[in-house]
């Protein structure tokens, strides 16, 4: 699915800028902080 494959670096990115802060990076996709560690999960990014 074409969502995955751009997912995992998208998360990367926006980590990054949020300095690996993960209430700031949620706020930034405009997403749960909770759905934000799940998706870190599924893509081994924690």
């Amino acid at each position: 699915m074409v969502l995955r494959s751009v997912e995992k670096p998208m998360l990367e990115v926006v980590l990054a800028k949020a300095g690996a802060n993960q209430t700031l990076a949620a706020e930034m996709l405009g997403i749960n902080r909770n759905t934000l560690r799940k998706k870190l999960t599924e893509h081994q990014l924690l």
